[in-house]
């Protein structure tokens, strides 16, 4: 009778993962063929590969055009290094295991986020997959080819790890070697160490602690790639690191509706293409005030809750963010339901899915200079909901 009742019990508890695996495959299978219908170019994916071939050839990397589109190398010199091995690959081949592999880094990134609100769950990982596939920043993600998913999962990797983790760290500074805008998370654990450091009362004896440990492997991991593409790409890398760090207007116009920056919504805001000092006083003033609200939640053990503070304030600062940066909308979303806020989580997965930034005119002839109130209101949706979600941590804060 024990065997029997324990052979029951797993067959119960294998039902849950045994409906929600094949939903989240079907899911990822409509997915699949849905952009495959839509004959999506994966042009990202393209210039990557373009930017591989130029290092092998011994190029200039930032005087490269690649595709139709006539694009530029936008990312630091480490980026380019770690896109050489997709020269060996076939373009077809190259686009099927990218997609495969975004679609593997979607489920992973699902697990980290619950993993971070303590409800490791398999069947949940698998359910809140085959939803978030369909948001607008993970199709156009994998429209693109993109390397969102990488980053946000290299980083989580790091705020999931027990304290003290040897390697708590590392995650953060690849993605930043690759991509500037990761490095937040780092500066956020450094303040986050050195208040509490100085709380216990030993600013000047013994400050290292685990935020300190982990911000330190950071950078050291920062700097050791960053320095490794220096001396593989050394013209690039003093061209990337004098010239083009500050030459924002290469990636694109800043009031373009798929930028949802700060610097986006004031451009369009004004009616301008370059937002100017109105853009750096508010991003000063969002970067002190989101660091303040997450180094709070995370000195008061809410790691979540400062990881969603820290991502949405690093988006809203940034010069650019593309609405495919927006892949924190999933560890968001399941956040504020985590924490109760189950209204606030429904409307975060309506405005994420809802594409509604498309609603307005945009494209060729940059028309976004030209919107209306309402049409401005719809494409400044994923900031103001960032902002949203940073308001609600304070009030958390605050309540605490």
């Amino acid at each position: 009778m024990i065997v029997q009742a324990v052979a029951a019990h797993r067959a119960l508890t294998r039902w849950p993962i045994l409906i929600a695996a094949p939903a989240c495959l079907l899911s990822f299978a409509i997915f699949w063929a849905a952009q495959r219908g839509a004959e999506v170019s994966m042009i990202d994916l393209m210039v990557y590969r373009a930017e591989g071939e130029t290092v092998r050839a011994g190029q200039d990397l930032y005087a490269m055009r690649a595709t139709v589109a006539n694009l530029p190398t936008t990312y630091p010199p480490f980026a380019a290094l770690l896109f050489t091995p997709l020269t060996l690959l076939d373009v077809p081949e190259m686009r099927t295991l990218a997609t495969l592999g975004n679609l593997a880094l979607l489920v992973v990134l699902v697990h980290l986020s619950l993993r971070l609100v303590g409800r490791e769950d398999p069947a949940a990982t698998l359910w809140v997959a085959a939803l978030a596939v369909w948001s607008e920043p993970v199709w156009t993600t994998l429209r693109y080819g993109q390397i969102n998913l990488l980053l946000a999962v290299a980083v989580l990797w790091d705020l999931t790890r027990r304290n003290g983790h040897r390697w708590a760290g590392t995650g953060i500074g690849l993605a930043a070697a690759v991509k500037l805008t990761p490095a937040l998370f780092a500066a956020f654990l450094l303040i986050a160490g050195l208040v509490r450091a100085r709380s216990l009362g030993r600013a000047f004896g013994h400050p290292w602690n685990a935020w300190l440990r982990t911000a330190g492997t950071a950078a050291v991991v920062f700097l050791t790639a960053t320095v490794a593409a220096g001396v593989a790409l050394p013209a690039d890398s003093r061209s990337f690191w004098t010239s083009m760090i500050f030459e924002v207007g290469r990636v694109g116009h800043a009031e373009d509706t798929a930028n949802q920056s700060l610097r986006g919504v004031l451009a369009r805001l004004l009616h301008t293409g370059d937002p100017g000092l109105w853009w750096a006083a508010t991003a000063a003033l969002v970067a002190a005030v989101g660091l303040a609200v997450a180094v709070a939640a995370e000195l008061r053990g809410e790691r979540a809750g400062a990881m969603v503070a820290c991502a949405v304030t690093a988006l809203l600062i940034s010069p650019v963010s593309w609405s495919h940066h927006w892949v924190w909308c999933v560890p968001l979303a399941i956040v504020l339901a985590a924490r109760g806020n189950r209204w606030w989580a429904a409307a975060t997965v309506l405005v994420f899915c809802s594409y509604a930034l498309w609603w307005v005119p945009h494209g060729a002839g940059r028309l976004e200079l030209t919107q209306n109130g309402g049409q401005m209101a719809l494409s400044a949706l994923y900031s103001l909901t960032a902002v949203a979600a940073l308001v609600t941590l304070w009030r958390t804060n605050r309540t605490a």
